[in-house]
């Protein structure tokens, strides 16, 4: 039986092992609006949505694979099954849009951003089997090209090979924030995305890119 919200959390304690980083009750009562209707004909749907939302958080924390979630969420294929239904209506990217909005608000801003800071991160990945030669850092790797918020807020994010410059992973990144949180305007960066290509797609995109320089102050 799917759970609704109020008061579920009691429910499904009694049924399954509870681990640390599952939704709380209140913060259920703002997802579960968002999960699927069952349909109109056919079968009742019996999927508990609130413990596919669990499993996945859990794999994602855990590490684990598939085949290793614990038997307390049900059969992994069942988990597996509708996470990609899930992902298939980016379900989890509306989620994250939400809480990361409602998490603004909780601060005294506006809901949506009106700036943002682009940057990279770069990592290790000698067996990925998708992977570049960064050269000025010298490893072998991927690379994460991230935009966030000015209080620090995952916003977008990119996964490039580690030879992919910075200005040219930050390309995706800008039609992504333009479609995605289209109050954004104002783009800090650092030195490293102050290439022709990408201010002339900013400028086409109506985003103003600021490049901060460093400097001994």
């Amino acid at each position: 039986m799917i759970d609704d919200g109020a008061g579920g959390g009691a429910t499904i304690a009694k049924k399954t092992k509870r681990y640390p980083g599952g939704p709380t009750d209140e913060k259920w009562d703002r997802l579960a609006p968002l999960m699927p209707k069952p349909g109109r004909r056919g079968r009742s749907r019996e999927v508990d949505f609130r413990e596919v939302i669990n499993a996945v958080r859990y794999l994602v924390r855990s590490g684990c694979g598939w085949r290793m979630l614990p038997i307390h969420f049900g059969a992994w294929q069942t988990v597996y099954g509708w996470f990609r239904e899930l992902a298939r209506r980016f379900l989890f990217q509306t989620i994250h849009d939400i809480e990361l909005m409602l998490d603004r608000e909780r601060q005294g801003r506006e809901a949506s951003p009106s700036a943002a800071v682009i940057d990279s991160q770069w990592g290790k990945a000698p067996s990925a089997e998708k992977r570049g030669f960064d050269a000025g850092r010298k490893v072998v790797g991927r690379k994460r090209h991230i935009a966030v918020d000015t209080d620090g807020r995952l916003l977008m994010v990119n996964l490039t090979t580690a030879d992919i410059s910075d200005s040219a992973g930050a390309q995706s990144i800008l039609d992504g924030i333009r479609k995605r949180w289209p109050w954004i305007k104002h783009l800090f960066a650092d030195g490293a995305y102050d290439r022709l290509k990408l201010m002339d797609k900013a400028s086409y995109l109506d985003f103003v890119v600021e490049v901060i320089r460093r400097s001994d102050q």
